[in-house]
């Protein structure tokens, strides 16, 4: 398995239980029959759940565009420096990313943001330029 491969793995695992502490302050909040139907009313969540429960569909959004980039890559069999270090830096930027959105942190969650995207777009220049050679 590539090091792109395993950090796919690595932050769809991550992205897969992110929805569990907004979750769970929903069902410390509210009742549990509103928690699970379709409540009249607004479920009640804290202020940093509500920030988690964002963070987590943009996770989502960014994941599908990183892991089409990083299966593709490995369908053409390219794993290099950048392709690696790119990988990383998603990864690593996207745990910043949720825990400074949840704690409401505007300037470092902005700045992650940025550093994965970068990582998206070098793995994306990769993919690109070597289908030209």
């Amino acid at each position: 398995m590539t090091p792109e491969l395993k950090y796919l793995a690595y932050i769809s695992v991550f992205t897969a239980l992110m929805w569990i502490p907004y979750i769970l302050n929903v069902l410390a909040r509210n009742r549990i029959a509103d928690a699970v139907g379709y409540p009249d009313t607004p479920l009640q969540m804290a202020a940093w759940a509500e920030r988690l429960k964002k963070a987590h569909y943009n996770a989502v959004e960014n994941l599908v565009v990183f892991a089409a980039l990083v299966l593709i890559a490995n369908a053409m069999e390219l794993s290099n420096n950048a392709t690696t270090s790119a990988a990383a830096a998603f990864f690593w930027a996207r745990i910043v990313h949720t825990f400074a959105y949840m704690a409401g942190i505007p300037w470092v969650r902005t700045l992650s943001f940025a550093v994965a995207w970068g990582g998206i777009l070098c793995i994306a220049w990769q993919v690109l330029m070597l289908t030209h050679t």
